[in-house]
């Protein structure tokens, strides 16, 4: 588990070398803000179309090998587009093929890593390995994002893929010689006689995920949340830039509390032990409400001092429903609910931005903050309450009528 998590950190800071400068290199090629955006949606479009397959495959393929040929295959188009960016032949179209590629291939190599990471620890520390996971792509996003303006401003652009392409190639060598404990599952058992053909299908997987409410709240409560409560990096940077008349340094200042937050979340998140769709939903409300008082922040120091509980709540919520997540199916199953998971997760981060957009053009920043979090806040609590009244009261016997008369064997 040591060896796996120094190469996610490798991995992880390779991979935010390569996302800060992507932005920057479109624009460079096209001039156009919109392709930077149109980049970033044919990279997502495979999450939305194919990511059920993809965790299909997860559940039928060595989990080792399906994720040490995944990481190979993303190593190598990166280094092809380092080749073309230091060659002057990247274009345009060259570009949103490679990053459709990219996406492909994660629609695999997301859910592999993910349980494979989980193999490599009893099953009562899961929770504790995703916290660790969590850690190590906070700390691994901070030092990718430094890496990168030094990477480009020595070597170029093009560096920043080269090194991303060995990040890769790092985790790829590593995994052959991990030892997953012998209680993992890695690979589903084969179906029983007159067991249905369909058993491994990707239709099994739609239907398991549709019908565990657990896994549905948990979707509900991570959405409203994803739409409405966490692009900071939109709602923030208004509030800071507009209302409390702050510049890009103070955004800046902002955005390394939530880091910092957000990696004491994950190491307090890796001490839960078993986390509940109850306890992400609680979470996410505090976050909420939070928020809420964000938005109303008078000046720039009030805001530092709430931001800063903000990416802990939130961090800790995001690892215990990570964990609910990947423990509650069974182990056949982990691939597909990771595959539905990402199909809906695509969806939040194509859906949110312009709605929440739309929220601040009525409302302006504050107005967005606040009502995204009353929002969250009520729509966790409508949940609850229905939940509650869906729940059937148990029947008491009182002591004196608990007596039951002495049964005969056709009862």
């Amino acid at each position: 588990m040591r060896w796996w998590s120094l190469a996610n950190l490798v991995s992880n800071a390779g991979t935010w070398m390569q996302l800060t400068v992507q932005n920057l290199l479109v624009l460079q090629i096209t001039g156009s803000a919109a392709a930077t955006g149109l980049s970033l949606s044919v990279q997502a479009a495979p999450g939305l179309l194919v990511s059920v397959a993809g965790g299909a495959a997860v559940d039928r393929w060595p989990r080792k090998l399906t994720a040490a040929v995944s990481q190979a295959l993303l190593g190598a188009v990166a280094f092809a587009t380092a080749l073309l960016v230091a060659f002057d032949q990247l274009n345009l179209g060259v570009l949103l093929a490679l990053a459709a590629v990219t996406g492909l291939i994660a629609t695999i190599d997301g859910p592999a890593c993910s349980l494979l990471g989980n193999d490599l620890v009893r099953p009562e520390d899961v929770p504790s390995a995703i916290g660790v996971g969590s850690l190590v792509s906070n700390a691994g996003r901070l030092a990718g994002a430094g890496l990168a303006g030094l990477a480009v401003g020595v070597f170029g652009t093009a560096a920043a893929y080269a090194a991303n392409g060995l990040s890769f190639l790092f985790v790829a060598a590593v995994i052959p010689f991990l030892r997953p404990v012998a209680a993992a599952v890695t690979r589903a058992a084969p179906a029983a006689p007159g067991a249905p053909a369909d058993d491994m299908s990707v239709r099994e997987g739609l239907a398991f995920f549709a019908r565990r409410p657990r896994l549905v709240a948990l979707a509900g409560i991570s959405g409203i949340s994803a739409i409405f409560g966490r692009n900071y990096g939109l709602t923030l940077a208004v509030l800071v830039t507009g209302p409390l008349a702050g510049g890009a340094g103070a955004f800046g200042t902002v955005s390394t509390v939530l880091a910092v937050g957000g990696i004491v979340g994950a190491v307090l998140g890796a001490r839960l032990r078993k986390p509940s769709v109850r306890l992400v939903g609680t979470l996410a409300a505090a976050g909420a409400l939070l928020q809420v008082v964000a938005g109303l922040s008078p000046s720039l120091a009030v805001l530092l001092v709430l931001v800063l509980p903000m990416a802990v709540v939130e961090s800790v919520s995001d690892t215990a429903g990570t964990t609910v997540l990947q423990t509650d199916p069974p182990a056949h199953m982990r691939g597909r609910v990771l595959g539905v998971w990402n199909t809906i997760r695509t969806m939040w981060s194509l859906a949110g931005p312009p709605a929440l957009g739309l929220l601040m053009e009525l409302a302006g920043a504050r107005g967005a903050l606040v009502a995204g979090g009353l929002l969250i806040a009520g729509a966790i609590g409508a949940g609850h309450l229905l939940r509650r009244r869906r729940t059937p009261e148990p029947v008491l016997i009182r002591p004196e009528t608990a007596a039951v008369p002495a049964l005969s064997t056709a009862a």
